[in-house]
């Protein structure tokens, strides 16, 4: 449009958002979906390339780039008139992304530096493991711009290399093939990084996803509070006495009146669950845990965690169990269940059936974390994905010790937050206990969400107090 307010055509390839359809757009989402366009100027134009986007009314409303095989068939990538996504406009991009890490993660040394829309470059996703970036491509657009994107990733970034892995299967969506391996320099499988402090390995070739998951940092370091503090549940308590040199000091001693040497006698017990490579175990160890049973079911993923444990120190208080979760838990509460009608059995005179044997089975925890992989990809998905959570926080829940706590999340976007904390709460319910909310929060600072964008808001992780009913 031009001062007169009149519109001036244009011969650039664009596509026309139907009447309505604007206001989503200026919102933030940068989204167009086939259905919402009503017409489509593309002669000559490659699947990949950019293409203005115009209102009803032919006005300028910003650039995409245009995949006319996808669902999403327009990404935008500017509100403006953009030439190309040219090694210029990543270096500019990046080193915007690298401001935004610089303010707000404390070390980002190691961490999520490109978050596709989040930093304005839908599909591209971008993680810093020390001296070396992994990257993963996610659409067609940022597909055919890797000569652009990779020199400019090398020169904001300094890598020493530069490793892809698009092994994804949204991919297909896109018309694309997954694809792994170096694009640049020297990329090492394994890569040590730290995080709160604590050494971990990160492999990135057969780690999930990029390697690591890099949006619980905080949530991980947001677990110190309710890992120690349990002592004086098993009768110890701190008593004054006089040293060899006659200094006084305060000495744990437990109910017999013996000195505790144990130094984690104030920590609390702790299961792990989905544990991938063992991060909230680190945690846990770190910031006090008496015992911590770190399980996942992949024994590839207890590999690592186990070295990740043994480089920081923690072998002593760490347990490792191969294992579905949801059989774990289910077994637990089995035989949890059977001495409890065992003992109550005793207590009134009542005949016990002895024939079912007792089973090691049965134990409980001062904290249980639940951090599974997504349990629904698509919104079909989600009735399956809800009773999947409320199965694993029922179980956890009937497993916890009196006034423990039940840290859990949820990586699946299609289960929204207000649904997840739903399915929290039944779960509650059915086994009888009060829980109160100690924390509700998403994803770190270097997951940064883009306002109006909601696919982007996927994380959800909570902390809860669990009490039973009749306990208060």
């Amino acid at each position: 449009m031009n001062e007169r307010g009149v519109f001036i055509v244009s011969t650039k390839p664009s596509v026309m958002l139907m009447k309505g359809r604007r206001s989503r757009l200026e919102e933030g989402h940068p989204w167009i979906y086939e259905n919402e366009i009503t017409k489509q100027q593309c002669e000559g134009v490659e699947p990949g390339d950019l293409v203005e986007v115009r209102d009803h009314r032919g006005m300028l409303l910003g650039t995409g780039y245009w995949n006319p095989a996808s669902k999403i068939i327009v990404r935008m990538v500017a509100y403006e008139t953009l030439e190309a996504m040219d090694t210029a406009f990543f270096c500019k991009r990046f080193e915007q992304a690298l401001s935004h890490r610089t303010r707000f993660v404390k070390d980002n040394t190691s961490c999520r530096l490109v978050y596709g829309e989040a930093d304005f470059l839908p599909g591209l996703i971008v993680d810093r493991f020390s001296d070396v970036l992994v990257v993963q491509v996610l659409t067609l657009g940022m597909d055919k711009a890797r000569d652009a994107w990779l020199p400019a990733l090398i020169e904001v970034f300094a890598p020493i290399g530069v490793y892809e892995r698009s092994d994804v299967g949204v991919r297909t969506l896109e018309g694309l093939e997954e694809r792994t391996g170096v694009l640049y320099g020297d990329c090492p499988r394994y890569v040590e990084i730290e995080e709160n402090g604590l050494k971990v390995q990160v492999d990135i070739e057969g780690g999930q996803k990029t390697g690591y998951f890099f949006d619980q940092r905080e949530n991980r370091a947001s677990i110190a509070p309710l890992v120690t503090g349990w002592g004086a549940r098993s009768g110890i308590k701190l008593v004054e006495q006089s040293t060899d040199n006659g200094e006084r000091m305060l000495v744990p001693v437990n109910a017999k009146g013996n000195t505790v040497t144990f130094p984690y006698w104030d920590g609390a017990t702790v299961l792990e669950c989905f544990a991938h490579t063992g991060s909230f175990t680190l945690h846990a160890c770190k910031y006090g845990a008496k015992k911590v049973t770190c399980l996942d079911i992949s024994e590839h993923a207890l590999e690592t965690a186990k070295h990740n444990v043994e480089r920081n120190g923690f072998t002593d208080r760490v347990e490792f169990v191969a294992a579905d979760a949801f059989e774990y838990l289910r077994e637990q509460v089995k035989g949890r269940e059977l001495r409890q009608m065992r003992a109550i059995g005793k207590e009134s005179s009542a005949k016990i059936d002895t024939s079912i044997p007792l089973t090691t089975e049965g134990r409980t925890w001062d904290v249980i974390i639940l951090d599974p992989p997504a349990f629904a990809k698509t919104k079909r998905a989600v009735e399956g994905a809800r009773r999947g959570y409320k199965d694993i926080n029922f179980q956890a829940m009937k497993l916890l010790n009196e006034g423990g706590y039940l840290v859990t999340a949820s990586c699946s976007y299609h289960v929204r937050p207000e649904l997840f904390l739903e399915t929290i709460l039944e779960a509650a319910k059915d086994a009888g206990k009060i829980i109160r909310r100690i924390e509700w929060q998403g994803a770190g600072k270097d997951h940064p969400q883009l306002a109006g964008v909601e696919e982007g808001h996927y994380l959800k992780f909570g902390i809860f107090e669990v009490r039973s009913r009749n306990s208060l």
